[in-house]
């Protein structure tokens, strides 16, 4: 990309909604640390965490700057009481873009503790209001889980999610 304020713009963009997505991935990790059998049908599990980004990549594909099939390639590590409890990662892909509204869809997939859990949302870059991500469901202790989780500072050593788990 050149060095022009769209492209510089669009790439500290590109870099909050990985950042925000890694988190998500992330802040799903953490339910490896729950008993598997205090997720009883109907019961929600509840998380708060911390969340710290290990790798990115901004893959700009086709023409320079946003474009259509973009993607954010993330991962990281969930912490909860000062020590690490999961991992997680995760991509974005541009699905729509107008005027200066870049739109991606965010899946990802955790392992965890007993099995593993996948989330997904729609992101649209410069927005401030907290990133929610749908729990679409998960493998062995966790198959049929969903739920939601919320995401806040996103990109920053502050970034901190909520997630609120049934199964």
């Amino acid at each position: 990309m050149g060095t022009n304020g769209s492209s510089s713009r669009y790439l500290t963009a590109r870099r909050f909604v990985a950042a925000a997505l890694a988190t998500a991935a992330i802040g799903f990790a953490a339910v490896g640390t729950a008993d598997a059998d205090s997720l009883r049908k109907g019961r929600v599990e509840v998380l708060e965490l911390k969340v710290q980004n290990d790798q990115y990549e901004v893959l700009d594909l086709g023409t320079a700057g946003p474009s259509l099939g973009d993607m954010d390639v993330y991962s990281g590590a969930t912490v909860q009481g000062g020590r690490s409890v999961g991992r997680g990662g995760g991509s974005c892909q541009v699905v729509q873009l107008h005027g200066g509204e870049v739109t991606k869809q965010c899946l990802i997939t955790m392992e965890v503790e007993g099995g593993s859990l996948a989330m997904q949302s729609l992101w649209t870059t410069g927005s401030s209001a907290p990133l929610d991500m749908a729990v679409t469901g998960g493998t062995g202790a966790y198959a049929g889980a969903h739920g939601i989780v919320r995401f806040w500072d996103i990109g920053t050593p502050d970034e901190r999610a909520r997630a609120e788990i049934q199964r």
